[in-house]
């Protein structure tokens, strides 16, 4: 079973002579990522502009199983995706560890999953993975649409945060950027298990007594922050790490991505003190009822 499972998901022909090519690889194109960013946004605009003019806020749109057939997809495909490059990685770093003799930048595997040796090119397992993740994020763009159509919910953050992690999984392929591997791994470990809960919730089962997904992803963008240093001591103490031009652009939006989540997330915290606050104080004269109370749903 293991074996099979290896054989799928790393040693298939098709996954060994992989190559990332503006001719074969479909969605490989400059031209065709900002056609795609450009047409997302626009109709993510207009149809929150067309349904703001014809529906009051307080009506939703009823999508029956959509969301939560979108998430159970979304976390089984990034479920194959870490297992698929987690095997990848271990095979890459089985057949290429004479190379690293040759090179200064790394001498273990960890350092690997970091730093890129200069001159890698965008062939082989895993950035035949990358090329999958890549892929998948335009599925993660729909739940931008069902976002509108059952909350009538638009924010900036949202648009730029899909379009950027659009942008940024075409630069790894494209530049063959260092870092790429161990970014994956942590974002499809978290994405299989947030959209796992969010199928979780959508079907009617009970939710977190705490803001689950944003904690998540507190988590994941902490991973990411510590990783870079990491990327950093290796490319100027060891020699250079791959692709480093592209890791910049991409730190510089992953840093622009962490205030505004930061700025989020404070907000979302803040408001719900003040809510708790005003609760507390309406209720001051039945305090203890209102603690059972509280206590008795607060996991609803």
């Amino acid at each position: 079973m293991m074996q099979s499972l290896k054989y799928w998901l790393a040693e298939h022909p098709s996954i060994v002579n992989f190559r990332w090519s503006h001719t074969q690889s479909f969605g490989s194109t400059w031209s065709f990522l900002f056609a795609a960013i450009a047409v997302y946004i626009v109709a993510v605009i207009t149809l929150h502009s067309f349904l703001s003019l014809i529906l009051s806020k307080s009506r939703h749109i009823p999508l029956g199983p959509i969301p939560a057939i979108h998430s159970l997809s979304v976390s089984l495909i990034s479920a194959v995706i870490f297992v698929g490059i987690l095997y990848s990685a271990a095979a890459e770093i089985r057949d290429t560890r004479w190379f690293w003799r040759r090179t200064k930048t790394i001498s273990t595997p960890f350092q690997w999953f970091l730093c890129f040796p200069l001159g890698t090119r965008p062939s082989g397992r895993v950035f035949f993975w990358s090329y999958v993740f890549y892929l998948s994020r335009f599925l993660h763009l729909f739940r931008t649409f069902f976002t509108i159509l059952r909350h009538r919910k638009l924010t900036f953050f949202h648009l730029f945060n899909q379009s950027i992690l659009l942008w940024m999984s075409f630069l790894w392929l494209e530049f063959s950027q260092s870092f790429q591997v161990l970014a994956i791994l942590l974002a499809t470990l978290l994405y299989s298990v947030v959209y796992g809960y969010r199928f979780w919730t959508a079907i009617g089962l009970p939710s977190a007594c705490f803001p689950f997904v944003v904690n998540c992803q507190v988590v994941l963008l902490a991973c990411n922050l510590i990783s870079h240093f990491g990327v950093i001591f290796l490319h100027f103490l060891k020699g250079g790490c791959n692709g480093m031009g592209a890791w910049g652009f991409n730190s510089v939006l992953n840093g622009v991505i962490l205030i505004l989540f930061l700025n989020f997330y404070v907000k979302m915290h803040l408001r719900k003190k003040n809510v708790e606050d005003i609760d507390g104080n309406s209720n001051s004269s039945s305090s203890s009822s209102s603690s059972s109370s509280s206590s008795a749903h607060g996991c609803s």
